[in-house]
């Protein structure tokens, strides 16, 4: 059954390219993603690799867990399924503007 790693405090120049050739040579990669800023498209300095069973997945973590890139201490370890947050840009609810009301004309 294939596991999915979180994989934390990447360097800003690694892409999806370069993290799954990092994973590759710890067994089977079914996918490597850099997650990216939707505006800069600038790297958030993590990511998420699926690997194909978990035997590679441990693998994985064991050999590359604190170890280094590009001078900075990878975190790889297994990824939590993702949290349901509320959608719309401020939450949903409304927020006074501190002065009692709204406009005063």
């Amino acid at each position: 059954m294939a596991k999915k790693l979180y994989v934390g405090n990447l360097p800003h120049q690694v892409d999806d390219a370069e993290l799954q050739s990092i994973f590759e040579s710890h067994g089977s990669v079914l996918s490597a993603q850099v997650i990216v800023d939707r505006e800069t498209r600038r790297s958030k300095g993590f990511g998420f690799v699926e690997m194909s069973s978990e035997d590679d997945a441990q693998t994985a973590i064991d050999a590359l867990n604190s170890s280094d890139l590009h001078g900075r201490p990878l975190t790889v370890n297994i990824a939590r399924p993702r949290e349901n947050r509320p959608s719309g840009g401020n939450g949903g609810g409304f927020r006074g503007n501190g002065n009692g009301g709204g406009r005063r004309y």
